[in-house]
Formats: C-alpha cells, sequence, structure tokens
C-alpha cells in the first residue's frame, strides 16, 4: 500500500498528516515529506498524525525517532497524535513514546 501524506495548519499547528504503511517500501517519501515540514516550520512543535497509519515498520520507527531529533536541533519539537489502540500500545512497548510525546489530539 502506498502512503499519503498532507502537510496543513490547525490554529497555529502545523500537522502533517500520515495515511497509509509507514514500512521500507514507504520511507524514503516519508522522509522526505517530515524534513519539508521540519524545514517549512523551524522552531515549531509539529504535529505527526498518524491517526490514518495502518502499519508502522521498525524502519518506520527510526524516521520518526531521527525526525524527532531534528526538530530538536532546529529548535522546535515533534508531538505524535494517536488514538488507534494498536498503535499508541507498539509506541509504548517500543519505548517510542518516552522519547516523543504521544497525545490523542491536535493542539492548537
Amino acid at each position: 500500500m502506498d502512503v499519503v501524506t498532507h502537510l496543513e495548519v490547525v490554529g497555529t499547528q502545523p500537522v502533517l498528516r500520515i495515511s497509509g504503511e509507514i514500512d521500507l517500501a514507504t520511507l524514503p517519501s516519508v522522509r522526505s515529506d517530515l524534513v519539508r515540514a521540519i524545514s517549512t516550520y523551524p522552531r515549531v512543535r509539529i504535529a505527526v498524525d498518524l491517526d490514518g497509519v495502518t502499519a508502522l515498520d521498525d524502519a518506520g520507527l527510526g524516521i520518526l525517532l531521527g525526525a524527532a531529533a531534528r526538530a530538536r536541533d532546529s529548535g522546535g519539537d515533534l508531538v505524535l497524535v494517536c488514538t488507534t489502540p494498536a498503535l499508541v500500545a507498539r509506541l509504548e512497548r517500543t519505548g517510542a513514546s518516552r522519547a516523543i510525546d504521544v497525545v490523542d489530539r491536535i493542539e492548537g
């Protein structure tokens, strides 16, 4: 399955919405879109909406962790928006939720 991303601003919050599978096949596209969002909104907290994500492999987790580090290096931050119970559990089980805040709604 393909992945679709859409960058928008909700209130004052930049949001990158991701739908589909984040896996080895889609990593270049997801990475590129995350870097573009961070470059477009430096020194800002960017929300990454994962509610449309149907699969997230270990490489995908790595991309999200790397994006969070890149956002922090630019003086901003990254937060994951996720209400899918299985995906929230995976983020907790892998420890990703200790490195990146996981919230249930977009602020702003």
